[in-house]
């Protein structure tokens, strides 16, 4: 049986992508700080039918992944495929962040993600397969306001997954490393992170559900795809941020404040996650059932064999042509 690493996985995105890979028959290798979002979903991988083995680890500790890689790959073989999936944020002006909270987004969303990369190159580097999947977002190519930390750490996994993309290529690696890029997703994080907003955070509308970004990344992870970009909100900041970042600014700098709250006051008070785990099972889904769609037509337009295979073709033949040119210019 195929073995995948999760980490994030005890809520939301991950929690999501736990359940489906169980159910298509993968044992499940579960990290994330929280006991009881591991335990439930633990739980739930093994109503899949699959076997789960769950560790309390931190992304932003290396040491900690590579033990974790090891112990997982000890109960559950090797393993095949690993999805970067965890993350911090503290919603605010930058000025109103601190420069620990700051480094603490970053240790986490960033250097989580170099560390599980680096965990999982070096089992799969020596066996010569495997697939790493990056968890992204829109937010990777277009900032927005009161996300500095997150968006600034998103821009960082693009460039640090090209570098990596190019050095496997270089080796003539059968392993590949790929992304799924997110738009707005009905995750529980926006009442559990640190928030400095006067009023309860929210994600962008319009909102889709974790199920629909588990399924971009089962199709990443089995099919040779660079990037996979989720829901047209996606494709048109990403395109958008190309073709007219200026205008993007000032929509922005208007909307964007707004946009990203709800009419509810913050309790300030309330315990967050940026350094601590917050008690309790949370959950793949957050606070925005009511407005989350379930569906993505842009999704299962990109997903359809049709368009797999075409994306498939053209990722082989812009590899021959970049080795062609490689050649060439030596």
């Amino acid at each position: 049986m195929s073995v995948v690493v999760i980490t994030g996985a005890s809520a939301g995105i991950g929690r999501a992508c736990a359940r489906l890979f169980a159910e298509r028959g993968y044992d499940v290798g579960l990290i994330a700080r929280g006991g009881d979002g591991l335990s439930a979903a633990e739980a739930e991988v093994g109503l899949a039918g699959a076997r789960a083995f769950a560790i309390q680890a931190d992304v932003s500790d290396d040491k900690a992944i590579d033990a974790a890689a090891e112990r997982i790959e000890q109960e559950l073989g090797p393993i095949d495929v690993w999805v970067n999936d965890a993350m911090a944020t503290v919603f605010g002006p930058f000025l109103e962040l601190q420069p620990d909270e700051f480094r603490r987004v970053t240790e986490v969303t960033y250097l989580g993600f170099v560390n599980g990369t680096r965990a999982a190159l070096q089992r799969m580097v020596p066996r010569d397969r495997g697939v790493v999947v990056q968890i992204g977002s829109a937010l990777a190519f277009r900032g927005i306001p009161l996300q500095s930390a997150y968006c600034g750490a998103k821009h960082a996994i693009q460039g640090f997954t090209d570098s990596i993309r190019c050095e496997l290529l270089h080796d003539e690696s059968n392993v590949r490393i790929t992304e799924v890029q997110m738009p707005a997703v009905n995750t529980p994080q926006f009442r559990i992170q640190r928030s400095k907003l006067d009023h309860k955070a929210q994600p962008v509308p319009p909102i889709f559900q974790p199920e629909l970004a588990a399924e971009a990344i089962w199709h990443a992870a089995h099919h040779r795809r660079r990037q996979v970009w989720v829901g047209f909100p996606t494709v048109y900041t990403i395109l958008g941020e190309r073709l007219a970042a200026p205008l993007l600014d000032a929509f922005l700098g208007k909307t964007g404040f707004k946009s990203q709250q709800v009419d509810e006051p913050e309790t300030h008070d309330r315990p967050d996650n940026l350094y601590d785990p917050v008690p309790g099972d949370h959950g793949s889904h957050g606070a925005f059932d009511d407005k989350a769609k379930s569906v993505s037509k842009q999704l299962a337009f990109t997903l359809s064999p049709p368009v797999a295979r075409i994306a498939e073709t053209v990722d082989a033949l812009a590899n021959r042509a970049g080795r062609l040119l490689a050649k060439v210019a030596g």
